[in-house]
């Protein structure tokens, strides 16, 4: 049997699906570079006070929204 799609897809970062997904609700937004946004190089993005407080988190990018009070999305992955 053979299926009707093809093999191949196109690889997105975490940003870029994140900005689809907006899209599709009608937010427009740009995808950023990983690294590339002041808010990134902030030190702790959770409180270590708390035994529920995960202490690890990986950056996944962020995303920068237009015509909107908020400018910047940073996408994090607690674990």
């Amino acid at each position: 049997m053979h299926d009707s799609e093809s093999d191949t897809f196109a690889y997105q970062t975490w940003p870029e699906k994140v900005s689809h997904m907006l899209a599709e609700i009608g937010v427009s937004s740009k995808p950023k570079e990983i690294g590339t946004d002041p808010v990134e190089k902030a030190k702790d993005y959770y409180g270590r006070n708390f035994s529920q407080t995960p202490r690890m988190y990986t950056n996944r990018g962020c995303i920068e929204l237009e015509n909107s009070s908020i400018d910047v999305i940073q996408i994090i992955q607690k674990g």
